[in-house]
């Protein structure tokens, strides 16, 4: 009998002005850290980790990330870690500095902490780094013995962030209970490398529950650039509860299809990561046997937060049946997420696709929306 494991991070911080309180966190931990920021992070939370850490008689030695998380990238900055002797490495930013410092750690055998600056995907807490090549394209996912020892994460300058990155996060998050769900019935294994938990399912659905219901509230707190309950809920939801979720519930369809489009070149690659996995998620929701009512649910809450919905949303209108056939296959290749949650064909991915983008193109024209 397959064994039922969950993992997660050994501490988790959220508030408005958490970052001030960092070095009261890693008390004890060492005197020497490594900070990891690219060049706009650095001006807009970098700097003021680094005096935080001064003020608590921490050292830092200052990097500054590229922008890919690529297996170049991780092995110049672990250079730098091994170098300066950091027993603590800190990624402040997004996804690609997080999976890149989770990497970076590993390779040095360092404390782990995570700030992110938006509330973009539920990369923070996991015990896994999605690896690109230099160009971008997806290569594999790079697995950890353990998940970051801290995460930090301050309202007030995720509600400082473009409303875009809240929204991505909100779609990544969305995919959470969608895949976890399949992933039981189906009997597949998680990211975690066993069963389900109870607790992994509970916290998915949760995760759901949250998002449909303070999802657009939260996202009209970061317009007007303020910390709301419902922003610290959807914070809360779309690292934690979704990061958790998937790690130890599952994932499925949704993020297979978000690797199948690196298959593609063109302007698709300028999405973020939610935003595609919105369309990926649709995809699954059209492979399951999903009431149109269901599946009309999610695309009227992406609609409500700009999200993409069509091919056309997500620059694929002059795709071909060829160039879907590519993706549908890239999504479907050994070792892919899909297979945690179907037995399934690249045809019968391709389909789905074309018929997603039909479910929502006929939403569309019944809610007159162009």
């Amino acid at each position: 009998m397959d064994e039922r494991i969950f993992i997660s991070p050994s501490k988790y911080v959220q508030g408005r002005d958490s970052l001030k309180k960092i070095g009261t966190h890693l008390e004890g931990v060492g005197k020497k850290a490594l900070v990891l920021a690219d060049e706009t992070v650095w001006e807009i939370a970098g700097h003021d980790v680094v005096r935080y850490l001064k003020e608590s008689n921490i050292e830092v030695e200052e990097a500054v990330f590229n922008g890919e998380a690529s297996k170049t990238e991780i092995m110049r900055i672990a250079d730098i870690a091994k170098e300066s002797g950091a027993k603590m490495v800190i990624g402040v930013g997004g996804g690609k500095t997080i999976d890149t410092i989770k990497a970076v750690s590993d390779e040095v055998s360092a404390y782990t902490v995570v700030v992110p600056t938006t509330a973009s995907t539920d990369a923070p807490t996991s015990a896994l780094s999605v690896v690109y090549s230099n160009e971008g394209i997806f290569e594999s996912y790079r697995f950890y013995n353990k998940n970051p020892d801290l995460v930090l994460l301050d309202s007030k300058i995720i509600a400082a962030a473009p409303p875009r990155f809240l929204a991505s996060g909100i779609a990544d998050a969305l995919a959470t209970w969608v895949e976890v769900r399949s992933v039981i019935q189906f009997g597949g294994k998680t990211m975690a490398g066993g069963k389900t938990t109870l607790a992994a399912e509970a916290i998915a659905e949760k995760c759901e529950k949250v998002l449909f219901e303070y999802g657009l509230l939260a996202l009209e707190s970061t317009k007007a650039k303020v910390v709301t309950p419902a922003l610290e809920n959807v914070i809360e939801a779309n690292t934690l509860l979704s990061g958790l979720g998937f790690e130890s519930g599952g994932l499925g369809a949704a993020h297979a299809i978000h690797n199948g489009f690196t298959a593609l070149e063109g302007d698709i690659h300028h999405l973020t990561h939610g935003e595609k996995v919105a369309f990926g998620t649709l995809v699954q929701l059209t492979l399951e046997k999903h009431s149109k009512q269901e599946i009309d649910r999610y695309i009227e809450l992406y609609i409500s937060l700009d999200l993409p919905v069509t091919l056309e949303d997500v620059k694929l209108e002059k795709a071909t049946a060829d160039d879907i056939r590519k993706v549908a296959e890239a999504a479907t290749i050994e070792g892919e997420t899909i297979h945690n949650a179907f037995s399934i064909t690249a045809d019968e991915v391709a389909d789905a696709i074309f018929a997603a983008d039909q479910y929502a193109k006929a939403f569309k024209r019944e809610k007159g929306i162009k």
